[in-house]
């Protein structure tokens, strides 16, 4: 029947028949999926951009897809400027529009002034019924057909099953209740990448291909799309190879009913054309036929770069007729983990025994890369590639090892020393930890990583039982230095004399000198500052012949550390908390007029485009955390670590794509505002304006440290108004990248591959920041319009030129963390967002950022630094909470040494 046919049109009709058995939709006017076409966007050279619409259909795009999403440009202006300039191109508006957006609002406009019959793409019930019904209203009162989205409550469908149950439960609703037409009705059920490594992803081809079959079979009249480039985006940069997926998936799925697909247009193989052996690969991978599908296509990808045509790989591969030894050592030194097997076995055939392989030229290698890193010739990316490399030697060469143990009983492999790591009880953060047991690995030590948030006496009782050589402490936050001093106290309490290592964010040499050293007498503390350091350290302490005279220097060290910390701080001259009080920052009340924000309470925002959060990202820490120290993207040309430095961040910007493509996180964040008042150094939050219901008390704390000039002592009350001037307003926020960080890291951990594994982690951290900087924008621009006019761009924000702050419990403004009880209670944080404070106050899961937001145009920056007894007794006070409780949370702050309750008491 022909009214049951999908019915489009541009300037010209377009019907879908069934003499058409497939719709390409051009996907390079897409900013989220072509850099070219982006750039044009953000350059507003739309002369350009319309031509890449035009080859798209000159091409054989039968329908165009546009998508104006990005951070840089405002999307809803950009897609109704460049729609009414493509009307005004008669060869390319002939063809129907496919109006993309994650933005209601900017599907809306698209579809306010599109010609013709569109599609919307995409709508989903990702918030629910009550959304998707009123969005699919909309769509069909605008006469527009509709991709909907394989994607609920509970997320993106990814296996068959669950892509067959929502676009069933969504068919419904679109047909029985809101009266869509069902020709008008385009499912997509998610195309997500394969050969990724990650043995879940391996069957996503299948999946969605069975999906297809259902779909078409069980609900009448639909059809079928998806985003044909997201299956390859694991062979990015190797268009060939992308070109023979792409038309292999496309065989299969169009045969069982896909009929639409958003493709590049001009670069699609012709599948009776492909190359028979990377057919078959190809084949393996899409339909999952064989375990080692994946491998054996990376095997065969290099042969086919360049211009499509077979070829051989441009690069020297000299070393490859070197000696085994050689090879293996080339291999360790330079990261290459495609020969390595092949070369272990090698050795292992050569050898009397295969423990005589790691020992031998295994440890040899790594001999060499920790002198060229300690030589500063390698840098702390490249040892993490050579370690994945070692380790996939060592995984081959376990089961000869096992087995000859078995049969003869062969001694085991002897290790420098047996190391114990551990982050302490309460703290979540672990990326520095793991990379420096990767270099001790690497250097032959065996590493007993019992994780995060680990207990004192798990830490004791494991290091006894298994005859540990050292112990080394990791911690991000604050609460963390606590308990590194309370296990130092009960390493010497129950006579522990071996080596305690000390790492971290916040700790220091000085506060290992004056506060952790001083109560573990029988056993050495240092602090060790980076990875680098990690090995020589742990060297000498180990070591027969050096450990005296190590120690003896070390405990010299500190002791001269703490004397000078001890004078200098007691040079410094603090005023009396009320003295300080007087100095506040005197801020002209009544000249001032609190912007209101356009909502009271708190609003959960789990829309996030992880391709728009990108934008966003400070790359700067991100180099830090691989101690490569510069600032992006200068150190991408530094003469000492460019080379390392371009080198990661290309995998870092795969693994990114990675990210976004697959949906590896599923960031989710809460905003809320509320009216209120500072009541001295407190800040009264209220449930209304009428400010009659308390809603909490925000505790700040006040700069005790006498100021030369007219600086004044701060405290964060300042920048708030005072009960009886102007009825000011508060904001908090948690913003999370999501859970999933850690079961991606801990598959690339079981697979031995540590670098993935922590870069994962580490771009996590930085998508949870760029989460809070991209937030805070909206926050000034609209959702608090305190900055309604602003106008930077995500590279300007680093610099912090905008007005207002967002402060954060556990930073220098307000070291006290057990403000993020009160912070978390007002937005309701774990329900809205999942993220739950530990017992120590670090944030689970670790990619997570909260604080306040400020909007006082005047607010800044501060640090409280150290504080009197004074204020920690009325602070105490002001909060409810014992004074020696305080104390505990105060301890890297306090200016004095706690004196017990009576001390305490007695002020």
């Amino acid at each position: 029947m022909t009214d049951r046919l999908l019915r489009l049109s541009g300037l010209e009709p377009f019907v879908l028949t069934p003499e058409i058995p497939f719709v390409n939709i051009g996907e390079r006017t897409n900013v989220t999926g072509s850099a070219r076409f982006r750039k044009l966007i953000t350059n507003r050279d739309y002369a350009a951009a319309l031509e890449v619409a035009r080859d798209q259909v000159e091409n054989g795009a039968q329908i165009i897809d546009i998508n104006m999403d990005e951070g840089l440009i405002d999307s809803k202006a950009v897609m109704i400027e460049f729609l009414n300039l493509l009307a005004a191109e008669p060869d390319i508006a002939r063809v129907p529009v496919m109006i993309d957006s994650s933005k209601w609002e900017v599907i809306e406009a698209g579809l306010q002034c599109v010609q013709g019959k569109p599609v919307v793409n995409s709508i989903s019930m990702k918030e629910g019924e009550a959304q998707f019904r009123e969005q699919a209203e909309l769509c069909l009162a605008y006469g527009a057909a509709v991709v909907v989205m394989a994607f609920d409550e509970q997320g993106q469908a990814d296996t068959c099953a669950r892509k067959t149950e929502i676009c069933a439960r969504a068919y419904r609703i679109l047909v029985d209740e809101v009266g869509f037409p069902p020709q008008d009705i385009i499912f997509d059920p998610n195309i997500f990448a394969v050969a990724t490594g990650i043995p879940e992803h391996d069957n996503y081809g299948v999946d969605f291909i069975e999906a297809t079959r259902w779909i078409r079979a069980n609900l009448p009249h639909v059809h079928v799309s998806g985003g044909v480039s997201n299956l390859s985006f694991s062979f990015r940069g190797n268009e060939p190879v992308r070109e023979a997926m792409h038309a292999v998936f496309l065989y299969y799925a169009i045969a069982a009913g896909m009929d639409m697909g958003i493709v590049n247009a001009g670069q699609l193989a012709v599948y009776d054309q492909i190359d028979p052996e990377l057919r078959e690969a190809c084949e393996d991978v899409v339909l999952n036929r064989r375990a080692d599908a994946t491998e054996r296509l990376l095997d065969l990808a290099e042969r086919f770069r360049g211009d499509g045509k077979r070829e051989e790989r441009v690069r020297d591969l000299a070393w490859r007729d070197w000696p085994v030894e050689k090879r293996i050592e080339h291999a360790l030194v330079n990261g290459i983990t495609e020969f390595i097997d092949a070369d272990t076995e090698a050795a292992r055939q050569a050898a009397r025994r295969p423990l005589d392989v790691i020992e031998g030229p295994l440890m040899a290698g790594m001999n060499v890369v920790g002198d060229l890193f300690g030589a500063g010739k390698m840098f702390l990316p490249q040892v993490v590639k050579s370690a994945r490399v070692m380790k996939q030697a060592v995984a081959l060469l376990l089961p000869y090892m096992e087995e000859e143990k078995r049969l003869s009983g062969a001694a085991a492999r002897e290790n420098a020393g047996r190391i114990l790591m551990a982050t302490v009880k309460g703290d979540v953060h672990d990326i520095g930890k793991n990379i420096v047991g990767v270099v001790l690995a690497c250097n032959n030590y065996e590493i007993i990583d019992l994780g995060v948030m680990v207990p004192p006496q798990k830490i004791l009782e494991t290091a006894r039982r298994e005859k540990v050589d050292a112990i080394g402490l990791s911690g991000l936050i604050t609460p963390s230095l606590v308990e590194m001093v309370h296990l130092a106290a009960e390493m010497e309490r129950e006579g522990f004399d071996i080596p305690l290592l000390i790492g971290g964010a916040t700790t220091s040499k000085v506060h290992t000198a004056v506060k952790i050293a001083p109560g573990y007498g029988r056993g050495q503390t240092v602090h060790v500052n980076d990875a680098s350091r990690a090995v020589g350290v742990v060297s000498n302490l180990l070591s027969p012949d050096n450990k005296a005279g190590f120690v003896a220097a070390i405990r010299a060290e500190y002791a001269d550390v703490a004397d000078k910390h001890a004078r200098g701080e007691a040079a410094k001259s603090r005023l009396p908390l009320q003295a300080a009080r007087d100095n506040a920052l005197k801020l002209d009340w009544d000249a001032y007029a609190p912007a209101r924000p356009t909502f009271a309470g708190t609003r959960v925002i789990d829309d996030w485009d992880l391709a728009e959060i990108a934008t966003y990202i400070d790359w700067t820490p991100f180099f830090r955390a691989w101690e490569l120290k510069g600032v992006y993207p200068r150190i991408l040309e530094d003469e000492a670590q460019g080379e390392a430095a371009r080198a990661l961040f290309a995998d870092a910007r795969a693994m990114l794509d990675r990210i976004v493509a697959e949906r590896w996180f599923g960031p989710r964040a809460v905003v809320g505002f509320w009216p209120a008042n500072a009541v001295g150094d407190d800040i009264r939050v209220f449930a209304d304006d009428g400010r009659d219901a308390e809603l909490a008390v925000l505790h700040t704390l006040r700069q005790q440290t006498v100021k030369r000039g007219p600086r004044p002592n701060l405290a964060l009350s300042d920048f708030v108004a005072p009960v009886g001037a102007a009825p000011d307003w508060i904001g908090g926020f948690v913003v999370t990248a999501g859970p999933e960080e850690a079961a991606v890291a801990r598959r690339f951990e079981e697979a031995g591959d540590d670098y993935s594994a922590i870069l994962v982690k580490a771009l996590a951290d930085r998508i949870a920041e760029a989460m809070a900087e991209m937030l805070h924008a909206r926050v000034r621009r609209e959702l608090w319009g305190t900055s309604p006019d602003e106008d930077f761009a995500p590279d300007d924000l680093t610099a912090e030129p905008y007005k207002g702050i967002r402060p954060a419990p556990g930073y220098p403004a307000q070291p006290d963390h057990t403000e993020k009880r009160t912070l978390f209670a007002l937005l309701d944080a774990e329900a809205a967002t999942g993220v739950r404070l530990t017992e120590s106050m670090a944030m689970w899961p670790g990619s997570t950022v909260s604080g306040l937001y400020i909007g006082h145009p005047e607010s800044y920056y501060f640090g409280v630094g150290k504080v009197e007894r004074d204020q920690v007794v009325d602070y105490a006070a002001r909060k409810g909470m014992d004074p020696a409780e305080a104390e505990r949370w105060l301890a890297p702050i306090l200016n004095y040494v706690p004196g017990g309750d009576a001390a305490v008491a007695a002020e």
